[in-house]
């Protein structure tokens, strides 16, 4: 061994006499040291890995969760109630209207000659009925021989068939009116209008959808959960959604929980007879029951969509202790 790489120090024998003893190496105390850094290293990652295991076990199996969700929301289809050609289509595909504003105008020509014809219609019915009812009131009053029953009779009931036509003409007049004003689309909602295909100039038909508004006010979020995770599902508890494209956090609570959904064994065949299909898996999967999530805040930036992807977590809320000898109520529908 060199000399550099000694260190003499004095140490002291029994005897009481000092003597000079060579000190380690520093390489032997190096490789000592590298020895026990990597159990440092394991040990702290054993206990960091610990409590990040247990807050991952309770988020994933204490709090129910989901990633089949979905936005969604109502969609009002607009479609004319009288037919005619569109002249006006002041708005444009995902523009945002409200609620009264003009979508669409049909050609209000023939319509307008309705309400004028059946104004004249108003005029000559009230005519022949005011006529009408003059001349049964004249008959009445007479006696004797001067008239006879059977012309009263056949006076009064002209005076009722002459009313009863002034009735139908003024019941014509309030539908042509209707009718003019329905040329004039507006929408029924605040939303986004979505899908637009109609242009101006385009034959309109009674009830053909044209447009699509989607109702600003009703998106909601649909979680499909596991059957086994809805006994921590209560009506109520506090969700958090995530959706696809965003890092920000939408919260709402549980709204409802669905009570039904399609099962194919109760179909019905021509006879109507149960469908049960004879192969059973020994793979069970759980169904899938929607818990409708309504939306309390949406954060600033998140763009909804109804159609989007989402990932529903509820945070289940204590259950009330049921007290002793109290009578347990039957679900609310």
């Amino acid at each position: 061994m060199p000399e550099a790489d000694i260190k003499v120090r004095r140490i002291e024998t029994a005897e009481g006499r000092a003597v000079a003893a060579p000190e380690p190496p520093i390489r032997d105390r190096d490789v000592r040291r590298f020895r026990i850094m990597p159990v440092l290293i394991t040990l702290a990652a054993v206990a960091l890995a610990v409590p990040l295991s247990w807050a991952m076990w309770n988020a994933y199996m204490g709090a129910p969760w989901t990633r089949d969700g979905t936005v969604r929301a109502y969609v009002v289809t607009i479609a004319p109630e009288v037919a005619g050609r569109v002249v006006e289509l002041p708005v444009a595909d995902n523009q945002y209207v409200h609620k009264g504003d003009l979508l669409m105008v049909i050609d209000p020509t023939d319509y307008r000659i309705a309400v004028a014809n059946a104004e004249a219609a108003v005029k000559q019915a009230g005519a022949d009925a005011e006529n009408a009812a003059i001349q049964a009131k004249r008959r009445t009053e007479l006696k004797g021989l001067t008239v006879s029953i059977d012309e009263q009779q056949l006076y009064s009931s002209k005076a009722v068939a002459t009313a009863a036509a002034y009735q139908q003409a003024q019941a014509n007049l309030s539908q042509a009116r209707v009718n003019l004003q329905r040329t004039e689309i507006r929408s029924p909602v605040d939303g986004w209008i979505t899908n637009l295909l109609a242009q101006r100039g385009i034959y309109a038909h009674v009830g053909q959808n044209l447009i699509s508004v989607v109702d600003a006010h009703s998106f909601w979020v649909d979680g499909y959960f596991e059957e086994t995770s809805l006994g921590r599902v209560q009506v109520g508890d506090p969700a958090e959604v995530r959706l696809m494209g965003y890092d920000q956090i939408v919260r709402g609570h549980v709204g409802s929980i669905a009570r039904g959904i399609n099962v194919p064994n109760a179909q019905a065949n021509a006879q109507g007879l149960a469908t049960v299909n004879p192969i059973f898996t020994w793979v069970r999967l759980a169904q899938r029951i929607p818990v409708r999530i309504e939306i309390d805040e949406v954060p600033k930036g998140v763009v909804l969509s109804a159609g989007m992807t989402a990932t529903v977590q509820i945070d289940p809320r204590p259950k009330p202790a049921a007290s002793e000898g109290s009578t347990a109520e039957p679900p609310k529908n």
